[in-house]
């Protein structure tokens, strides 16, 4: 007899088609928001990005190419969501404080989102035991807390690698949405041991670093992706239909390159453009209008 497939049990199979036709704030059908990933990396050690793979250490190539988006790409991506007044999500590495605070702080100033990342890019949480992995987490909490004024709502795992528990302790920790799981086009409710965990879409698809890095899409193509992706989900999400949620995912070295800042632009000056049709928003204001919805 052959052994049952294992299945997990945070969350049931829901067609989309089967959805309450609810709509988001405005009677908007379509939900939009950038997620910004801003990382820190460790130097010659742990899990790296790579534009170029197979270098050993010390790595300056690729080490200067990941700093290069929190000194300068990060700024000009700022720049071009002021010029849109576009709301932005940053996800960010706790260890970002003490490299680089001044980037935080203009984020902060323009009214942006604060995420958690984790604690650095360099290293995931996959293999870590139970209390490891809470005492990681509520690190990562304190110091964004400490700095914010206040804990964050979501979190991003690095590398979105997670442990069998990780949803549970992020309910334990006072989190109200994780962005690691990309099984749906809405928010969807995960189980825990201890209540219940928003799942906030985030894309694998629309993301400069799968795109871009892992299959070589170039910037224009990109740029199309993210038009075409808003044109077919702003249809799909028309009165009738279920609302739909579209994230971008971008990091700061990769989109911030001033060609690709380029080609995003063309992107987000057509989303701009229909901001009367959408709701352009925050990870986490769609998770607090979520929690509204029928489960």
């Amino acid at each position: 007899m052959m052994k049952p497939l294992r299945r997990h049990d945070r969350y049931a199979y829901s067609p989309i088609t089967a959805r309450l036709p609810e709509r988001w704030p405005g009677g908007k059908g379509l939900a939009v928001y950038i997620a910004l990933n801003l990382e820190q990396y460790a130097w010659g050690e742990g899990l790296v990005e790579d534009l170029v793979p197979g270098i050993p250490a010390p790595d300056v190539l690729n080490n200067s190419w990941r700093d290069y988006g929190n000194r300068v790409g990060a700024w000009r991506l700022l720049d071009l969501f002021d010029s849109l007044e576009l709301p932005v999500t940053l996800l960010i590495n706790s260890e970002l404080y003490g490299s680089c605070p001044q980037l935080v702080a203009a984020f902060r100033s323009r009214g942006a989102e604060i995420a958690s990342h984790g604690r650095t890019n360099s290293e995931h949480q996959a293999d870590l035991a139970e209390q490891e992995e809470r005492a990681l987490i509520d690190t990562v909490t304190r110091e964004i807390a400490r700095h914010e004024g206040q804990p964050p709502a979501g979190w991003l795992s690095p590398w979105i690698a997670e442990t069998e528990r990780t949803p549970d302790l992020l309910h334990e920790a006072g989190y109200r949405y994780v962005l690691d799981w990309c099984m749906d086009d809405q928010p969807v409710w995960l189980a825990t041991r201890g209540g219940r965990l928003l799942s906030v879409p985030y894309p694998q698809e629309l993301n400069d670093s799968a795109a871009i890095i892992g299959r070589h899409v170039d910037a224009h193509a990109f740029s199309t992706m993210v038009i075409d992706q808003f044109d077919e989900m702003l249809e799909q999400s028309q009165d009738g239909h279920a609302p739909l949620v579209m994230g971008i995912a971008l990091h700061a070295m990769i989109a911030g390159q001033p060609f690709r800042v380029r080609a995003l632009r063309r992107a987000l000056q057509h989303i701009a453009s229909h901001r009367e049709r959408c709701w352009l928003t925050t990870a986490g204001a769609i998770a607090q209008a979520a929690e509204a919805f029928a489960p």
